[in-house]
C-alpha cells in the first residue's frame, strides 16, 4: 500500500477530505522521523513502538577497492509492533491468502 492508497482508504473510512488526510498522515510521518533523529522514541499503545537501536562498532571490507574499514558504532530506527498486533498478523488467514496463494499455513 503506497501513501496515496492510505490516504484514501483513510479519507473513504472516516469521510474527511482527502487533503485534510494527507496533511494529518505527512504530518505523523514528519513528526516521528523528527523526534526520533532528536532521540527520542515512540509508543503507540496497541501498535508499536518507534525505537533506536544501536548499532555496535564492526569492521567490513570493500571488496571492490580491497581494502578494510571500520563502521563506527550508530543507531537506526526500528519498528516494534505491539505484541497483540503482532499476534493478529500472524493468526491472518489474509496474510497468507495475499503473499502465498498456493500455499496454506502450517
Amino acid at each position: 500500500m503506497t501513501k496515496a492508497e492510505l490516504v484514501a482508504s483513510i479519507a473513504d473510512q472516516t469521510g474527511l477530505d482527502r487533503d485534510e488526510v494527507n496533511l494529518v498522515v505527512n504530518t505523523l510521518t514528519e513528526t516521528i522521523k523528527r523526534e526520533m533523529i532528536g532521540g527520542s522514541e515512540i509508543f503507540i499503545r496497541g501498535f508499536g513502538s518507534f525505537i533506536l537501536k544501536k548499532r555496535a562498532r564492526k569492521k567490513a571490507r570493500n571488496i571492490k577497492a580491497g581494502e578494510s574499514l571500520v563502521i563506527p558504532e550508530h543507531y537506526i530506527p526500528y519498528f516494534k509492533p505491539a505484541r497483540d498486533f503482532s499476534d493478529e498478523v500472524k493468526n491472518s488467514k489474509k496474510v497468507w491468502q495475499k503473499l502465498e496463494p498456493n500455499r496454506q499455513p502450517d
